[in-house]
């Protein structure tokens, strides 16, 4: 099986007049089952319907959206795998330097705010064609959505880009219910009845389903009340089963969400990874660096019933558990291992979080998941099911494969949930066959009150999981570490709970390299509580660091042993009145004397002094 045709040269070439379907994309054209474009592509074809990719297209170049013709049914649009502004902007809103999905990491090649971009363009060169937009962008900005980078609220990603329709989700299923309506001859303004779907109208009196009326967008762009308010009801419905069409006024308009589409069975899922993927970049390309973190891995599930706050995978995939067969998972471990380039290593077998094998509880396959309760947060529910069983069955079967020495799990998994299983075989193999020198795992933070913002447990769960952690090293002759995930800025971590991070790194020996700060993306609970400063759950107040300092001392507090942080740490202890953490006692941070290492000298007076 080739790759689908990324030039109309290609298209002819496959015997192709006319495509039914031309995708454009912001990232380089990979086709591997770990990027949204090839799934989407290959469940067209495998449905009968012929596709097109036109990847990163210049956007200033009309000739270059031309060149495919008119499609039969309709363009399909997504910025690619990440958001496009948080591809290229870090979270001080710098332009990054390297596009992991781009070839050889070549930055610039997609717009700003690509989805939007790149609609208007075909509803100007093709305003008859329906175009269709997807992908993690379009999903995330479905409603209004505090956007980041204009520090504004912004209208739902339909209205901006002047799209006919917006997917959201994982699409292999609506994106068929979409084009087998289009190809039976329905206008795309009559596609209103599709789960997963998003569409605009100026009237909503001939709407006979149950809906919500959230507050509309002139008022929740001025008032932040009033927006965390419809945040809470948005939050509460993104379950296939339990939620409500959502409907948002505009001037003279109303955005309608549809329910989410309904979790894939077990079957779904193994049909999604058994179409015939060429697992790699098109050839046309140099290297394309996001390839790497997935040729050799497998995704063994979707959707996360945990309950982090900074999180946005629920809003995309749903808190209800989609897992595939063992016999799936081995298929597809066998295609790697028949690759040229395979050296004994698959890198990881998991999902969102790789330790999530089945739904949290019986009752979400019938009911859905709960509006107002959490699985795993603040305690761990009592329908909770926990069952590794599947996961390790599957671990078991591709560990034994021929060829394969390792199998490792690098996706992450929940420890809270691991420390809940009374079986612990799960966590004997972990230590034992799955662990690459270090396990990585989020506790995020140490401090109680940040950890209920985020919907974490508290650190004496965490601290219990890294005895056990270790002793199981011990007990398998093992002597592999652990790394925290740990994150600064949080809505309600100020000063003083950054120093109580900092001190508990001081206790465990450990620096991070490298910081994560809080990225207020859309559609996060976390993110609407940095806008608004309420926690919508409550609508109490949280406290939310904002300015560049308290930033910079929040990350400067966690790698405190750099001298380089020395002036920015000492100030800090000294607004947190923590003189006690400043001197030579064994619970110190900093030293009472400037370390000589500290000292930045002036630039001009170094180029005077070298002439």
């Amino acid at each position: 099986m080739s790759f689908l045709p990324t030039t109309r040269q290609e298209m002819l070439e496959q015997g192709f007049d006319q495509v039914d379907f031309v995708y454009v994309c912001g990232d380089a054209y990979v086709d591997h089952p770990s990027f949204g474009c090839a799934i989407i592509t290959r469940t067209l074809q495998v449905f009968g319907y012929s596709c097109a990719i036109l990847a990163q297209p210049d956007w200033h170049n009309d000739e270059e959206f031309l060149q495919f013709g008119t499609p039969r049914l309709g363009f399909l649009v997504s910025a690619g795998n990440i958001d496009s502004m948080v591809n290229h902007y870090s979270v001080n809103k710098r332009r990054r330097d390297k596009d992991s999905y781009t070839d050889q990491g070549i930055m610039g090649k997609r717009p700003d705010r690509a989805t939007i971009v790149y609609t208007q363009i075909l509803k100007r060169l093709f305003p008859k064609v329906p175009v269709l937009i997807g992908g993690i962008e379009a999903s995330l900005r479905r409603l209004a959505h505090y956007d980041y980078w204009d520090d504004k609220v912004r209208r739902s990603i339909l209205m901006d880009s002047q799209a006919d329709l917006l997917m959201f989700g994982m699409g292999e299923n609506t994106i068929i219910e979409v084009a087998d309506a289009l190809n039976s001859g329905l206008q795309v303004q009559d596609l209103c009845y599709i789960r997963g779907t998003v569409w605009k109208t100026k009237s909503i009196d001939t709407i006979v389903d149950d809906y919500i009326l959230l507050p509309d967008f002139n008022t929740v762009k001025k008032d932040k009340k009033a927006y965390a308010k419809s945040f809470l009801i948005q939050y509460q419905n993104q379950d296939a089963i339990q939620s409500k069409m959502l409907i948002e006024p505009y001037d003279g308009w109303y955005v309608v969400c549809n329910q989410p589409p309904l979790p894939l069975t077990q079957e779904q899922m193994d049909f999604t990874y058994s179409l015939p993927y060429e697992r790699t970049f098109h050839p046309k390309y140099t290297y394309v660096p996001a390839i790497e973190e997935v040729q050799f891995s497998i995704t063994s599930n979707r959707g996360c019933f945990g309950s982090c706050a900074f999180c946005a995978i629920t809003s995309h995939q749903g808190r209800v558990i989609s897992t595939r067969s063992t016999e799936s998972v081995v298929e597809e471990a066998k295609k790697i291992i028949d690759m040229p380039n395979f050296k004994g290593y698959i890198h990881d077998i998991g999902g969102p979080s790789a330790n999530f094998s089945r739904p949290a509880c019986d009752k979400q396959k019938e009911y859905g998941a709960c509006k107002t309760r959490q699985c795993l947060w603040p305690k761990p529910c009592p329908n909770l099911k926990v069952d590794h069983s599947h996961y390790v069955e599957m671990l078991d079967a591709v560990r034994q494969l021929p060829k394969v020495k390792k199998v490792f799990i690098r996706s992450g998994i929940r420890y809270d949930y691991l420390m809940y299983d009374k079986d612990e075989t799960f966590f004997d193999r972990l230590i034992k066959y799955h662990i690459s020198g270090q396990l990585k795992v989020a506790p995020e933070h140490v401090s109680a009150k940040v950890l209920d913002k985020m919907g974490k447990p508290r650190k004496e769960l965490y601290l219990k999981f890294v005895d056990k952690y270790y002793e199981k090293n011990k007990e398998f002759g093992k002597n592999q570490y652990l790394v925290p995930y740990l994150m600064s800025s949080h809505p309600g971590c100020d000063l003083n709970d950054a120093i109580e991070l900092a001190c508990y790194l001081k206790k465990i020996h450990h620096t991070p390299k490298q910081v994560q700060d809080f990225y207020p993306t859309p559609g996060t609970l976390a993110t609407c509580m940095y806008y608004t400063g309420l926690d919508p759950r409550t609508m109490k107040p949280v406290y939310v660091a904002k300015t560049y300092e308290e930033k910079l001392e929040q990350r400067a507090l966690m790698q405190y042993r750099y001298p380089k942080n020395y002036d920015i740490v000492y100030r800090a202890l000294k607004k947190a009145h923590r003189e006690d953490l400043i001197g030579s006692g064994p619970k110190c941070l900093i030293p009472a004397r400037r370390p000589k290492e500290a000292y930045t000298p002036n630039k001009k007076r170094k180029r005077v002094r070298e002439r």
